[in-house]
Formats: C-alpha cells, structure tokens, sequence
C-alpha cells in the first residue's frame, strides 16, 4: 500500500460479526506477547449490546476497530473503552485517534465517564488518551497476562450535555 492510501484515511461504521476473523488477526499481530482476544471473546463483546465500530479502506477491508462497553442506566451510565486495534502499517495515521473520538462521542451523548485501561509502557496510546482528556487514576499490578505488564486505569470525566464541557 502507498503512502497515499495510507493517507486516504478510513470509514467508521459499525464492526459486523463477518470481520471477527480479520479482527483476531490484528490482535494476534498487536499482542503477541500476552492472550490475544479470540473469535469468541469478539462474539461475546458484539453480543453484548457494546458500542463497536471498524474502519475500513476503500474496499471495505477492516483496519482497526474499537469498542465502548455501556453500563448502568439512564441517568447514571459509565462507558469503558474495551479495544481499540489498529493494523501496524496504518497506525499514525489517525484511525486511532478517529476511533477513540467515535466512542467518546456516543460516551458523551449518555453524558457518562470513561474508564480504560493502557500497559504502562504504550507510550503513543497514554498520550493519545491523554489528549483527549484522560488523566491517570491508578495501576492494575501484572494485569497484562501472561507478560505480567502493568496498565495504568484511566478516566475521564462525562461532559454536560447542556454546555459540551467536562463535568468536574
């Protein structure tokens, strides 16, 4: 692929049940080291009423994909980013950034907060995550298995719906 395709960026839609090959794939490529997510593991999530989209090339080939577990009830919802995966010769690109922006919107519409968690050495998505305002609440020690990497919990606060600012 050129540069240019690269370049092209992507469409958000929502991830269908017929890319969950393609999507273990990816994580086999992104996370070697510890337990990839399995095609069962992606039809739990996608069964489960979760907020998933993919992105996709020109001709419709999935190149990352992320997902926004939905919790509690009306009024009280908190949302948490499950995955976000990108194929490595297309990150830096900005499907990343387009993804995570795609969920924190459905987030703010339930003006809910967003937990996630991040291995303590991704340096790109801890600053990703930080510029979309999350700051950092705590470690899970050995929580990346079976490497035993540790994630930093992130959060960041719901925004108001009647003003599109961060609640505090």
């Amino acid at each position: 692929m050129t540069a240019s395709e690269r370049d092209a960026g992507a469409t958000l839609a929502p991830l269908r049940r017929a890319d969950i090959p393609r999507c273990v794939e990816i994580e086999r490529l992104l996370f070697p080291g510890d337990d990839p997510w399995s095609a069962a593991a992606f039809r739990a999530e996608l069964g489960s009423g979760a907020y998933y989209l993919g992105a996709y090339d020109g001709d419709g080939a999935l190149l990352g994909y992320g997902g926004l577990a939905i919790l509690g009830n009306r009024g009280g919802y908190e949302t948490e980013v499950h995955t976000i995966g990108v194929v490595p010769q297309w990150q830096g690109y900005g499907i990343g950034g387009a993804l995570l922006t795609a969920l924190l919107a459905k987030a703010d519409d339930l003006v809910a907060p967003v937990f996630l968690e991040v291995r303590t050495d991704n340096d790109a998505a801890i600053a990703l995550y930080e510029k979309n305002g999350f700051a950092r609440v705590g470690v899970r020690k050995g929580y990346y298995q079976p490497s035993g990497v540790d994630a930093y919990t992130m959060r960041r606060s719901p925004v108001s719906e009647s003003r599109g600012e961060v609640s505090r």
